[in-house]
């Protein structure tokens, strides 16, 4: 068959096919990125009108738009509802941003390691992905000046918020920093906030975008991690000259996200009953953070090295004897234990050994133990087998 060129670029995702096996109910699953069921609310239907299943506008509904322009404005980015675009989960923002920017060897640049499915999707359009390495409270500002200087990338792609899968928080310093570079440069910044709202310390800080003065933005979030992934719901917010573009981008993917799912996110967005909520899901994740931070101590303690998240959903481990997590995957699973291996994370996989992603949010607590258990021993046993 004659395909596409971009198609022979087109990888699986290995968190997908992992999130496959781990569907056995015996897997405990360290694996994805999945919120708690348990703290999945409860949906009202009571009230939709009937218009709502009928087609809709592109940009997404006129009241959402502004409820989001307001939560945005409320953290410090200047903007309106004209903006602001409803998107089928943020997912799709990066896709629209590939389209916007990417040819076949469009150099970019992004954190190393990155979320593992923007790597995916810039990777498919071509893109030559640079990396700058992350620090404890952001990238390491050298090494971002002279990527910056070199190849005046089309766009940095960042996470400074309880980073995916690092768990980083960048300091208000490195987010300054950050803004100015951009500025001198003129490189678009596409920065996403998955993880914003799950913040177990109460801190916080503004989105680079709000400390921007010339460079042009893409500021993309999702109700994803606060209500439900299943709606499908997330946005961006674009400056002026770009959301143009974004917009015919959109109508031409999908004319416009699900109107259902759009009508659920207003009963929320803006509302005392999401702040309880919020505050419910951030309380429900800090315990089950601290009870993963100690089951790690009793199993993970020699075999690896590791930052308390401040927030979000992952432990990212960095073992002391480096090997390539993937071939501990098939192992693992065979005890029953699915995690995801860190090389995935990096553009040049092969060339970063030795981390691990783990989600503390999705597994149950009566598990956590037994499951980090029996993944401490597999890397045990693969330890010993390379020192052999």
């Amino acid at each position: 068959m004659a395909f596409s060129e971009r198609v022979s670029r087109l990888k699986s995702s290995l968190i997908r096919e992992i999130l496959a096996a781990a569907q056995r109910p015996q897997v405990m699953s360290f694996a994805g990125g999945l919120p708690a069921e348990a703290m999945l609310p409860a949906l009202d239907w009571q009230g939709m009108p009937p218009a709502m299943g009928q087609y809709g506008m592109s940009e997404g509904e006129p009241q959402l738009r502004e409820l989001l322009a307001a939560e945005a404005r409320s953290l410090g980015v200047a903007c309106e509802a004209s903006q602001v675009l409803v998107v089928s989960g943020s997912q799709q923002t990066l896709d629209l941003a590939a389209k916007l920017y990417i040819d076949q060897g469009t150099q970019i640049l992004l954190e190393g390691p990155t979320y593992l499915a923007a790597l995916q999707i810039f990777q498919l359009f071509g893109a030559d992905c640079l990396t700058v390495e992350l620090e404890a409270d952001g990238p390491d500002l050298t090494a971002l000046r002279s990527n910056l200087e070199r190849h005046r990338p089309a766009f940095i792609y960042l996470i400074p918020t309880f980073q995916n899968p690092s768990a980083v928080r960048y300091s208000e310093a490195k987010r300054d920093a950050v803004a100015a570079l951009l500025d001198e440069f003129g490189v678009t910044l596409i920065e996403d906030e998955p993880y914003r709202e799950l913040t177990f310390d109460g801190g916080s800080a503004r989105p680079i975008v709000s400390r921007l003065r010339k460079a042009s933005w893409i500021y993309t979030g999702t109700v994803s991690k606060t209500l439900l992934p299943g709606l499908r719901v997330g946005y961006l917010i674009a400056s002026p000259d770009l959301f143009p573009h974004l917009l015919k981008l959109k109508q031409s993917a999908d004319l416009h996200t699900n109107r259902v799912g759009q009508w659920q996110a207003m009963q929320w967005i803006g509302t005392e009953r999401y702040q309880q909520h919020l505050v419910q899901l951030r309380s429900f994740y800090r315990e089950r953070r601290d009870g993963f931070q100690a089951a790690l101590t009793r199993h993970f303690e020699e075999l690896a090295d590791w930052q308390v998240p401040q927030g979000g959903l992952f432990f990212w481990l960095t073992l002391k004897q480096p090997l390539d997590t993937r071939t501990l995957l098939a192992p693992a699973l065979d005890q029953d234990v699915a995690f995801m291996p860190g090389e995935p994370f990096f553009s040049e996989p092969d060339q970063h050994h030795g981390h691990l992603r783990l989600n503390f949010s999705h597994i149950d607590p009566v598990r956590l133990d037994e499951g980090l258990k029996r993944l401490a021993a597999v890397i045990r046993q693969a330890q010993r087998a390379q020192a052999a």
